[in-house]
């Protein structure tokens, strides 16, 4: 049996205690944070805009055909659509994109700061790397994840009007009664909830893959490239977890 996988797991609990530990210069870390809110949030937003309302405009369009020729009401369209994106599609599909986005940038980062020794360096000089490179990136995902997921929710179910709509799937009264019919505020709960969990998973992974990386090139792309899949497949776990903790 491989305990390859044990080994990971322990030293990247061990290296949290690391990374929270009291901040040497507030000032620098507070500098550092506004960067990285910086690329994560404004850098982001573009390829969230465009995914979110694609996706939303096809979950439109999809559901108008599976409905069609049913007793259903044209309003439940505007209903669904709200739900998908609120509870599911918005924090996972865009967590997912930020993995594949931010969480390899965060791993190349730091891969290459480990390979050229700027990591060293800076622990010569009594910097607690861990904490200087690493929190302020979870601190900005914890606090810009969120604000994407919203901004992606409210880019989907317009995308998905646009889509419907004006081509005449069904009437923009319809849509909006359905928007506004059956809301629970609870569902909004969830949604951030994932967003967060979501955000410091992308961020610790991606960054462990990084911080720790050996060798060349070749490793560096290889590290890259693992972040973004454990990074993947623990937010499709942590989707299943939270969605059975919340909603049974």
């Amino acid at each position: 049996m491989n305990f390859n996988i044990f080994h990971h797991f322990g030293n990247f609990i061990q290296w949290q205690g690391q990374i929270y530990r009291r901040p040497e210069n507030g000032k620098m870390y507070y500098k550092e944070t506004i960067r990285q809110m910086y690329d994560i949030g404004i850098g982001s937003f573009p390829i969230v805009f465009l995914i979110s309302i694609f996706i939303g405009a096809v979950t439109a369009v999809q559901f108008s055909y599976q409905m069609t020729g049913t007793l259903i009401p044209a309003y439940y369209i505007g209903y669904i659509v709200r739900d998908m994106e609120i509870i599911e599609l918005a924090p996972t599909i865009t967590c997912l994109v930020l993995a594949g986005k931010v969480g390899s940038n965060m791993a190349a980062e730091l891969g290459g700061m480990r390979q050229k020794e700027h990591i060293d360096a800076m622990e010569i000089m009594g910097v607690n790397t861990s904490a200087y490179l690493v929190m302020p990136k979870v601190i900005a995902a914890l606090l810009m994840v969120p604000v994407l997921v919203c901004a992606s929710a409210i880019i989907g179910i317009a995308g998905a009007y646009i889509a419907s709509v004006p081509v005449g799937l069904f009437t923009s009264s319809d849509f909006i009664k359905g928007i506004r019919s059956f809301f629970e505020p609870y569902n909004v709960f969830i949604m951030l909830v994932k967003a967060v969990v979501f955000g410091y998973i992308l961020t610790s992974v991606s960054c462990y893959q990084g911080y720790f990386v050996k060798g060349g090139s070749i490793e560096l792309g290889e590290a890259s490239t693992r972040a973004v899949v454990y990074s993947n497949i623990l937010i499709l776990l942590a989707d299943y977890v939270i969605a059975i903790v919340l909603t049974a």
